[in-house]
């Protein structure tokens, strides 16, 4: 019983020296995330053919689970300088991130769309203060990731290495967001268009996409590449971690780097099928080879390293 009681107390105890903002902001966007579904639940309104509370849940988990691996990485900074500067980009990612989650917010109660809306001015200004968010979002990670990633000494190579090819997958995800804002050629043809920029390539917003994530079925979407990409940060360090440690660190490293190489070439090609204005589930014979030859690489990666350690351990 004891045991049970002192997990919770360790768990806070180790919260208390992260990074306070993000903490808070992880804490009340949790919160908030159970408001969405309460709302995607009961309130039948749509947008582009998605529920309309939707959008604000999705980004509610995506930015609460990226803000608590850039307070957990801000706990690994070491030197006292860097760790001010690198609790000041904390908090400006959080205020970002609070930021993007008021505007959906709001706009969701007003029953428009946040992204890409510039039917009027009030919409206008909102999707500027998005845009600006992200932007401010994109640095404090790159500025956490540095410090991290250069300046910081981890013992352990895999969780090291783990970070470090997280974080420029995730800066390459984080990127495709600024494809996002350009607008269309239809957009640019036509001045009175309420709308300026896109997450789909070859098609309209507004043409239907899968449950829930909203990715476009019927063009490509930037958004598949964007969310795989971002979430590196927190697939490869959990990774690192739950490897048994009955394996060697270099085994570890080995298994990392493979399983890195390989997600940054599952987020490539998903980058470059949406740019090709190709849905996500209706992929063509080359994307299909692309994934294919994608598997048949990192399993003959893993299926060497599994031989090394045979070879090792005889």
């Amino acid at each position: 019983m004891s045991l049970v009681q002192d997990r919770p107390r360790a768990l806070w105890t180790a919260l208390r020296g992260w990074h306070r903002p993000l903490v808070a902001f992880t804490t009340v966007t949790c919160l908030w995330a159970v408001v969405c579904l309460v709302g995607l639940i009961l309130d039948p309104r749509t947008l582009a053919d998605d529920p309309i509370w939707a959008k604000p849940l999705k980004f509610s988990i995506s930015l609460a689970l990226y803000a608590i691996t850039l307070a957990w990485m801000l706990s690994m900074v070491q030197r006292p300088v860097l760790r001010r500067i690198g609790w000041w980009a904390g908090t400006v990612g959080a205020a970002a991130s609070l930021l993007e989650i008021v505007v959906i917010s709001i706009q969701v109660v007003r029953g428009v769309g946040s992204h890409f809306n510039v039917s009027t001015p009030t919409n206008q200004l909102f999707y500027q203060l998005m845009a600006g968010g992200v932007t401010l979002m994109y640095c404090a990670t790159l500025v956490i990731g540095a410090f991290l990633a250069m300046f910081s000494r981890i013992e352990d190579r895999a969780l090291a290495w783990s970070l470090r090819l997280g974080l420029i997958i995730a800066l390459v995800g984080l990127s495709v967001g600024f494809l996002m804002v350009i607008p269309t050629a239809a957009q640019l043809a036509d001045p009175t268009s309420s709308t300026y920029g896109s997450h789909s390539v070859g098609g309209d917003d507004a043409t239907g996409g899968i449950f829930f994530l909203g990715w476009n079925t019927a063009h490509g979407d930037l958004r598949v590449s964007h969310f795989i990409g971002m979430h590196a940060l927190q697939v490869l360090p959990i990774l690192a971690i739950t490897l048994p440690r009955a394996l060697s660190e270099a085994d570890r490293l080995r298994i990392v780097v493979a399983a890195g190489a390989t997600y940054a070439a599952v987020t490539a090609i998903a980058l470059w099928q949406a740019l090709r204005g190709q849905s996500v589930i209706h992929p063509d014979a080359i994307t299909v080879a692309a994934v294919g030859v994608t598997i048949v690489l990192a399993a003959m990666s893993f299926m060497t390293i599994a031989a090394q350690r045979r070879h090792q351990h005889r």
